[in-house]
């Protein structure tokens, strides 16, 4: 009897074990199952036709309610999962669940992880903070053990929804036993941080809403969820409930085509130094005349000394945003660029206002200093502002990463290009897009003024056709003078992108070329005046 005894309670023991471990396998089917599900969905898309193209729309209508019911299942199998100690951790190729024994008295979790490998180029991690506010309404109904379970999943598969693309597919979710935890005051964290920047990409961080979708078992929403990017490789999401969360991503407006990088580079390498040349040439021009001029010819001068440093700057910003130099010495060039620009269109403005002066017929007019004064308004007003910024926050100028816009299916293809520019999003688009196009507005005022003026000109004293081409040659070179084509850079949007792209770099690019031609025209004429003046004179001193 006694052996009997002992036989039963072995047998009862062993089955008992055989149980428990039956029971703590069960997830990782469940977790086997899903992959499979994946892998038979990717081989039927990569091979449609045949068999695999009968019955397609059932499997379409029917896949949802396939993909819910497998992820239910896996939940379920994580709470009632048993096994030893505080936590239990299982992996699959692209799916990773972890499950934690929580008290009351829960201090809050941190979790993160290492780097997960997909491919050589392309790698997330990720990391999840849980308060401690977590238990305290679950224990407050009823003080018992609870268990939290985290899900990551390597795949957007579950949880495809229309017009979605997520940071590399990557979707992490949580949820505190069988209940729904949601409108917590302290804000569960998720972290997706990526081994590239995310500068040229909207981000938006959201949770899997279960139900909201007829033909979907869920849509991704951004409801309780706040976005906030640490850095420019890392999305932090603030949300006050447990769910699946994700990165939702979408190309900026404006990213520029990879392909066109190689026409657009030689253009601004070409243009740029021609550029160059032509404003020292004028410079040197300027200062070795024994006549150093009128006013109008010094500023002038002026502005190809400002276009001058900006192309100089701007040649020189991408070597040294990826060359082994120091964070300061990219950020010093940052601000010299960013005064150049300013400069330029300071002195643009300034020719303007000089042209409104003369055409305005105010010469009796006597401003004490003018050009000293010019000179203040156009090399330091750029120069106090640039200086405000770097004694406000001197990291808003460094190394600034270009995205472009690249085409892979889990949309994020990086092809970036670096250079030193302004990296605050707010003073980009107040003192670079602002002061640039409150110049080129203030000039394209001008010119339609002057265009009037040289009309009603022409009408009163009844100018021949002839006169009325150099006229127009003259609009044509006021237009360049004025930098009023700089107005592209506000068109980078849908069809206007890709011609604007190519106008403005050829135009902004060769800007100094132009101002160098418009500069010997200007001089030409002022000599062939003086010219007809000295011939007039002498012709009268002949016939007297």
């Amino acid at each position: 009897m006694d052996c009997w005894g002992a036989f039963l309670l072995c047998l009862c023991f062993m089955t008992s074990q055989s149980e428990t471990m039956e029971t703590s396998q069960d997830p990782l089917l469940w977790m086997e199952k899903l992959e499979r599900m994946a892998r038979s969905r990717n081989s039927t898309s990569a091979h449609p036709q045949g068999k695999a193209r009968k019955g397609f729309r059932k499997e379409e209508s029917t896949e949802p309610d396939q993909k819910e019911s497998l992820i239910r299942g896996l939940e379920r199998s994580l709470l009632n999962a048993s096994f030893g100690g505080s936590n239990l951790t299982l992996q699959t190729p692209t799916i990773q669940s972890l499950v934690f024994k929580l008290g009351c008295s829960f201090p809050g979790l941190s979790l993160s992880s290492a780097s997960v490998e997909r491919d050589p180029q392309a790698w997330v991690s990720h990391a999840m903070q849980f308060p401690a506010q977590l238990t305290q309404d679950a224990c407050r109904n009823s003080p018992r053990e609870l268990r939290l379970i985290c899900t990551y999943f390597l795949t957007d598969y579950f949880f495809q929804n229309t017009n979605s693309s997520l940071l590399n597919n990557y979707v992490l979710g949580a949820q505190l036993g069988s209940g729904h935890v949601s409108n917590l005051k302290e804000s569960v964290n998720i972290s997706f941080r990526h081994n590239q920047s995310l500068e040229g990409y909207t981000v938006t961080c959201v949770f899997w809403k279960e139900g909201a979708s007829k033909h979907y078992w869920g849509v991704w929403s951004p409801e309780g969820c706040r976005t906030e990017k640490p850095s420019h490789s890392e999305v932090l999401c603030r949300c006050n409930h447990l769910s699946y969360f994700a990165v939702l991503m979408q190309l900026s407006p404006a990213q520029v085509p990879p392909e066109l990088l190689k026409p657009l580079t030689y253009i601004t390498l070409v243009g740029c130094s021609v550029s160059i040349v032509a404003s020292l040439l004028t410079v040197l021009l300027h200062f070795q005349a024994r006549k150093q001029g009128d006013s109008l010819t010094r500023i002038h001068v002026n502005l190809h000394a400002s276009v001058l440093l900006l192309n100089v700057a701007f040649l020189l910003s991408p070597v040294l945003a990826v060359a082994p130099a120091s964070e300061s010495a990219c950020a010093a060039l940052a601000a010299v660029l960013h005064f150049a620009l300013l400069s330029c269109f300071t002195w643009m403005a300034i020719e303007g206002f000089n042209l409104y002066l003369l055409l305005g017929h105010v010469y009796n007019i006597y401003v004490r200093r003018y050009l000293l004064k010019l000179c203040a308004v156009g090399w330091g007003v750029p120069a106090l502002l640039v200086l405000s910024v770097l004694v406000a926050k001197n990291s808003v100028y460094g190394p600034y990463v270009i995205p472009l816009a690249d085409s892979q299916e889990n949309g994020t293809g990086f092809q970036n290009t670096s250079m030193c520019w302004v990296r605050n999003p707010w003073v980009h688009s107040i003192l670079v897009m602002g002061y640039s196009g409150l110049t080129c507005l203030f000039n394209l005022v001008v010119l339609v003024w002057a265009l009037r003026v040289l009309h009603r000109l022409r009408a009163r004293d009844k100018v021949p056709s002839t006169r009325a081409c150099r006229d127009s040659v003259t609009v044509l070179g006021l237009t360049v003078l004025l930098g009023t084509t700089w107005i592209l850079a506000f068109f980078s949007f849908d069809v206007f992108l890709l011609p604007q792209l190519f106008l403005f770099t050829t135009f902004s690019s060769l800007y100094g070329f132009f101002l160098f031609l418009w500069f010997c025209s200007h001089r030409c004429r002022s000599e062939a005046e003086v010219e007809a003046e000295m011939e007039a004179f002498s012709s009268t001193q002949t016939t007297q």
